[in-house]
């Protein structure tokens, strides 16, 4: 069985795997993302990375990155710690 399921243009992941790439309960994903606590990137690769997906998923200062084949296995993982990032500075429009 694949770990990740493409389904009428979703991705559904198992929460123990994302809880496994941040070392927490899994019963804590669902709650984490719905507050925002966990956000996620999805790419679809194109070129020599077609029928490659990239899932990306921060929390708190740690990122978890998960390449998929078109058949749902994860062909690779990893986690990382990220610097935090600081919001873009405001420009202010001149006149002149």
């Amino acid at each position: 069985m694949s770990t990740v399921v493409f389904e009428e243009g979703a991705v559904r992941i198992d929460a123990e795997t994302i809880a496994d790439g941040f070392a927490i309960e899994s019963a804590l994903v669902q709650p984490l993302m719905r507050s925002g606590a966990i956000t996620s990137l999805y790419e679809r690769g194109t070129n020599k990375d077609e029928g490659r997906y990239r899932l990306t998923f921060f929390h708190e200062r740690r990122r978890l990155r998960l390449v998929i084949d078109s058949s749902g296995n994860i062909i690779e993982r990893s986690t990382s710690d990220v610097a935090e990032v600081q919001p873009p500075t405001p420009r202010r429009e001149r006149r002149c």
